[in-house]
């Protein structure tokens, strides 16, 4: 028997190459839908001029989408794409990447619950499991018609950056510190009646929607959004300590020691 020569690929059938799919741009798109107004329109100019590359943007124009629409749809997608020239796969893949970018309607509120490790261990957990029975709703879903008052969509965060509070609750992002199960529930029930409870720190609460807009860079009202202290004893606690005790950090030497030499 006499082997073919060569090697298997050799003997194979010449592949068929799939047929090129070309990117047609911007001009190939459908119209973006009505509900990016004029209005959107001149704050995603304003927005993409604050930055010498317009993909830089990209960020604050998915939190200007989302506080048009209450989430990032496949519009919203396709609209960043147009404005900053890129493909809707490279909106989608940073639209998915963070947690912040929410794919399906919001409520009027977001309320985020840590259950990491501290906070959980101090009552997160069981926090988040009481309002996820009270609202008949999981991670990332909504209670009541999203956007309309009194909704509410319930997640679980990894870390919200308080552990000297745990555990904490953020309503659209401003926190409610050292909650408990009876506390959370009683945030829940006011958010439901159309309230609006001031936060433990930081600004007074508005809105999912108008937080968005915030984080897109545009403040309606600037001196509200940056009204409220964000200071607490327990956050003070350590730097008065040391003012108490004298304590400092050492000095860097006027001569620092050399960096040793890269190794090969």
């Amino acid at each position: 028997m006499t082997l073919p020569e060569g090697n298997p690929e050799m003997n194979a059938p010449a592949p068929v190459a799939p047929e090129e799919v070309v990117w047609g741009g911007p001009a190939q798109q459908s119209p973006a839908p009505p509900v990016f107004d004029e209005l959107t329109r001149q704050r995603v100019k304003e927005i993409i001029a604050r930055y010498p590359q317009s993909r830089s943007a990209l960020l604050p124009l998915l939190h200007l989408v989302q506080s048009v629409e209450g989430h990032v749809s496949q519009d919203g997608i396709r609209y960043c794409a147009e404005a900053l020239e890129l493909t809707t796969a490279e909106v989608s893949a940073v639209a998915t990447f963070y947690t912040m970018y929410k794919r399906t309607p919001c409520g009027e509120h977001l309320v985020s619950v840590c259950t990491n490790t501290l906070c959980a261990a101090l009552g997160g957990d069981a926090v988040y499991a009481r309002l996820k029975d009270k609202l008949g709703v999981g991670h990332e879903e909504t209670a009541g018609e999203p956007g309309s008052t009194g909704s509410i969509t319930l997640e679980h965060a990894e870390c919200l950056a308080a552990c000297d509070f745990a555990p904490v609750i953020q309503v659209n992002y401003e926190y409610f510190d050292n909650q408990d199960v009876d506390s959370a529930e009683e945030l829940v029930n006011a958010l439901q009646r159309g309230e609006k409870p001031h936060p433990t720190r930081g600004a007074p609460l508005t809105d999912f929607r108008t937080v968005e807009l915030e984080l897109a860079g545009i403040f309606p009202d600037l001196d509200a959004s940056v009204a409220g202290s964000s200071l607490a004893p327990e956050t003070l606690r350590g730097t008065e300590l040391a003012a108490e005790r004298g304590w400092s950090a050492p000095a860097m030497p006027e001569n620092p020691p050399a960096l040793p030499e890269k190794s090969t």
